[in-house]
């Protein structure tokens, strides 16, 4: 949360009390929710302390050795919960104050707020898809043509590769003759 600038920042003096008291009369709910949000971030930094106090705490059993760091601790965690009850408070108020200010606001289905492309859509649509068409019908073409040419290969290497299996069955004969 920022603080307000000095009225004497290049202000005449009452200047910005005026601006201040309108302002804090019309805040608005997105500023509000980011408030609530800076709070609940507070709410769990502190919870988060509070339980690293609790952990490093011991129990009052008695010995009067460790009263003083005790009594230290247990001071400090009455602090932070006092602190937390304050955020708590402010949270509620804030949350007050969205409800109030969204009392008047209709409820907008969920579906409303995605949007999509409807079917009848207008010339503009129509052009965007005939270019998506062309483009897709000459991409089509481009893989027909790459897929003739990889057709055309397999078959070369068929080729290739029955002529080698026949000259090393004719070797093998050979070599088995010569023995």
């Amino acid at each position: 949360m920022s603080t307000p600038p000095l009225a004497g920042a290049g202000m005449p003096p009452g200047a910005f009390s005026g601006t201040q008291s309108q302002a804090a009369r019309e805040v608005n709910t997105a500023s509000l929710c980011r408030i609530g949000q800076e709070t609940v971030q507070d709410i769990v930094f502190r919870t988060m302390e509070i339980f690293q106090l609790l952990r490093n705490m011991q129990l009052p059993n008695g010995v009067t050795y460790h009263t003083a760091t005790y009594q230290d601790r247990l001071g400090k965690l009455q602090e932070h919960l006092r602190q937390l009850s304050i955020l708590f408070r402010k949270l509620r108020l804030v949350y007050d104050k969205c409800n109030e200010n969204c009392a008047g606001l209709d409820p907008v289905p969920i579906e409303q707020l995605i949007p999509y492309v409807e079917e009848d859509g207008s010339k503009h649509d129509d052009r965007g898809a005939a270019s998506q068409l062309r483009f897709a019908s000459e991409e089509r073409r481009e893989i027909m043509e790459v897929n003739k040419k990889l057709k055309q290969k397999n078959q070369q290497l068929k080729q290739i590769m029955d002529q080698l299996r026949n000259l090393i069955w004719d070797i093998n004969a050979m070599l088995a003759m010569r023995n």
